[in-house]
């Protein structure tokens, strides 16, 4: 019996038409091979809907998202939107997106590939089999928390306020998602905070170990932030999931995410309770070769296997994918920002084409 599932489409800005193209191609072959059938509406958002309509996330593209069972994102912004009004930049839609979606967990991989292990600033044998996912709360602690500005004291001094706050709800629903991610791999799950110094860490450490117990199969360590981002350079091999607040997962995920060198290769997931998440890559839009040909797709095509194994629990398609994109590099093909001496640079369509060959080979 063939699966149907609905997908919005984000382009977006740069060469996020030309990245979503090749990975529109991809899931289309996987679904003929694997009977999943996609039903694609493309909607603005980001700089392209500033340009069409005067808003980042237009109502329109809001309700298309809110109606579909998984939503690909590209890329957003350029230099061209950079000083507009904070309300009318690209970013802004991006921000939206995620607050009318609810979209409160991001899931960011941090994978070493092996074929590609020279382009870490790290040694081989320390980065060597890597494989990592960030679980960062998205929606609350020091971002979000009240108060927050700056003010004036009694004496008239300026003093700046942000507040990090969780609440019991907050922490239970990002800590289930950590912990069945870390089901979905290798069973274990490291959660990172300052609850030797913080009352709010605290609270997120009690509320994770309680949540333990509903979850035998998974092995919980805990680290304080500063000692996690520590390990995460001396031996990152030691971890499999982590899961951390806001401030803590925007910083910790980038320097995962810098382990392997090559942020063109990737992707990231952001989910709420229920309804679509959003899946995109973690790279920009790089408006200096928008329309050349000359994108690295790869990114935009890992975001592909991650809504699959993540969004529409179709881990067979996405193992495809994912096994296709180590065959392609395998082989010794790159683009350009990816390129090393030996290999053949491939355009972002031949690209596609050649990982569509390998998967009708396999």
């Amino acid at each position: 019996m063939t699966q149907t599932y609905r997908i919005t489409l984000l382009p977006g800005d740069g060469i996020g038409p030309e990245i979503m193209a090749v990975a529109v191609d991809i899931l289309k072959v996987v679904g003929q091979q694997q009977n999943l059938t996609f039903e694609f509406n493309e909607a603005l958002i980001g700089g392209a809907a500033i340009d069409a309509v005067e808003n980042p996330l237009p109502k329109q593209t809001l309700d298309t998202c809110k109606q579909s069972d998984a939503v690909l994102l590209a890329a957003i912004g350029g230099y061209k939107w950079d000083t507009m009004p904070r309300h009318l930049r690209p970013e802004t839609g991006l921000l939206g997106l995620r607050a009318g979606l609810e979209l409160f967990a991001n899931l960011r991989p941090a994978q070493i590939l092996p074929q590609l292990i020279d382009a870490s600033s790290l040694k081989p044998e320390v980065v060597e089999g890597v494989d990592i996912m960030v679980v960062r709360e998205l929606t609350g602690g020091i971002y979000f928390g009240s108060p927050k500005g700056v003010f004036s004291t009694e004496t008239g001094e300026q003093r700046g306020v942000n507040t990090m706050a969780y609440t019991v709800a907050e922490i239970d629903r990002i800590g289930r998602v950590a912990f069945e991610t870390a089901q979905k791999r290798s069973g274990k799950l490291c959660s990172v905070d300052k609850a030797n110094v913080l009352e709010v860490s605290q609270l997120w450490r009690d509320l994770i170990t309680a949540l333990s117990s509903e979850y035998p199969d998974v092995e919980l360590s805990h680290l304080y932030v500063d000692n996690a981002a520590m390990q995460l350079v001396r031996w990152p091999k030691q971890f499999d999931t982590i899961v951390t607040s806001n401030l803590f997962g925007d910083i910790l995920s980038d320097i995962a995410a810098m382990l392997t060198g090559s942020i063109g290769m990737l992707p990231s997931a952001s989910l709420g309770a229920d309804g679509p998440g959003v899946f995109e890559p973690v790279h920009g839009s790089a408006p200096d070769i928008a329309g050349q040909d000359k994108a690295n797709p790869l990114a935009q095509v890992l975001s592909v296997a991650m809504m699959l194994r993540y969004g529409l629990d179709q881990p067979a398609a996405a193992d495809k994918i994912e096994s296709a994109v180590l065959t392609l590099l395998a082989q010794g093909y790159r683009t350009g920002d990816i390129q090393s001496p030996g290999t053949t640079v491939l355009s972002c369509k031949a690209i596609g084409e050649t990982l569509i060959q390998i998967l009708n080979q396999g």
